[in-house]
């Protein structure tokens, strides 16, 4: 099983980016997925979830309006697309799979929002 980050980098504040996770090894399409951000010296805070089919997705209020998840089950992917940037979204952004038997998070991918 193996859950893939990828996307983050430095970006000014306003700015976006698109974060993608690529999952192998369970069947993706049958687990909703979130995604969750820990900023330095902060705990783990959840941002963002979508269900298996797509069809319902949720936001924390801090990113509501900014950011979109989707999912492409084909794909095996999952993308959390981040617009108007601020210094607090800097942060490990992690994707998290979610079945009620399993539960399999990625290694994570950096954001840093900064001038």
């Amino acid at each position: 099983v193996q859950l893939v980050e990828s996307g983050g980098g430095l970006v000014q504040p306003g700015g976006s980016l698109r974060l993608s996770c690529t999952a192998s090894g369970f069947t993706f399409g049958s687990y909703s997925m979130s995604g969750a951000r820990q900023a330095p010296g902060k705990g783990l805070e959840w941002v963002s979830g979508i269900w298996s089919d797509g069809s319902d997705t949720y936001y924390a209020d801090s990113v509501k309006g900014r950011f979109t998840i989707s999912r492409d089950n084909a794909k095996n992917t999952l993308y959390l697309q981040m617009n108007s940037l601020k210094s607090e979204d800097a942060a490990v952004y992690y994707c998290n799979a979610i079945s009620t038997y399993d539960d399999y998070w990625g290694q994570g991918t950096q954001v840093t929002v900064s001038s």
